[in-house]
C-alpha cells in the first residue's frame, strides 16, 4: 500500500510519516517536527521526498473503500436475510390460500346440501375471496384491479384559438372540440 512504509524510507521518516497521517485533519509538518525534536526542515524534505501529501490521500481512498466495502457486504446480508423472509411469507401464504380453497370448496358444498343449515353464500364467498387474494400476493400477481369508465368532454378557449391562428396564419384553425369531463364511480365503488 501506497501509505506503508516505502522501500527506500528510513525508519524514523516512516515514523515520522505514521505520525502525521494519524494527526487526521489537524495535521501539519511544524506539529510533527516539534513532537519528534527535528527542525521543521527536515520534516518537510521528508514530506516532499516521500510524497506524504499524496500517501494520506491514499490512506484516505483507501479507508473509504474498505468502509464501502463492509457496507455492501453488510447490506448484501441483510438483503439475503430478507430475501429468505419474503420467500417464506409467501410460501405461508400460498398453503394458507390451499387450506382456504380447500374449506371455502367444503362450505360451498355444505351449502349446495342443505342451504339453512351450512352459512352463508356471501361468507363462503368471502373466504375464496381471501384465497384468491393470499394466492395472487404470494405468486406476485397483482391483487386488485380497478376499472374505470369515463366520459371526456373538452372546451377549447379563444387563447388557445388566438395562439393557434399565430401559428397557422391565416388559415382557417383546426376544428375545436368542446368536452366535458365526467367521472364514473369505478366498480368497486359501486358494491
Amino acid at each position: 500500500m501506497e501509505f506503508e512504509q516505502l522501500p527506500r524510507e528510513s525508519a524514523k521518516a516512516f515514523a515520522a510519516f505514521s505520525i502525521y497521517l494519524n494527526m487526521g485533519p489537524e495535521r501539519s509538518l511544524a506539529a510533527v517536527a516539534k513532537r519528534l525534536a527535528k527542525s521543521v526542515q527536515l520534516i518537510r524534505r521528508w514530506s516532499a521526498r516521500h510524497g506524504w501529501t499524496a500517501r494520506v490521500q491514499a490512506h484516505g481512498a483507501h479507508l473509504a473503500l474498505v468502509e464501502r466495502q463492509a457496507t455492501e457486504s453488510a447490506l448484501r446480508s441483510k438483503a439475503a436475510e430478507w430475501l429468505t423472509r419474503q420467500c417464506e411469507h409467501r410460501d405461508e401464504e400460498w398453503r394458507v390460500r390451499g387450506e382456504l380453497l380447500e374449506a371455502g370448496r367444503e362450505a360451498l358444498r355444505r351449502w349446495k346440501a342443505n342451504t339453512n343449515q351450512c352459512g352463508s353464500l356471501a361468507g363462503i364467498a368471502r373466504m375464496l375471496e381471501l384465497a384468491s387474494k393470499l394466492g395472487r400476493l404470494a405468486s406476485g400477481m397483482p391483487s386488485d384491479r380497478t376499472e374505470v369508465a369515463a366520459e371526456v368532454t373538452v372546451a377549447l378557449d379563444v387563447e388557445w384559438e388566438m395562439a393557434l391562428k399565430k401559428v397557422y396564419g391565416r388559415q382557417p384553425p383546426p376544428k375545436t372540440i368542446d368536452a366535458e369531463v365526467v367521472r364514473e364511480t369505478n366498480r368497486e365503488e359501486k358494491r
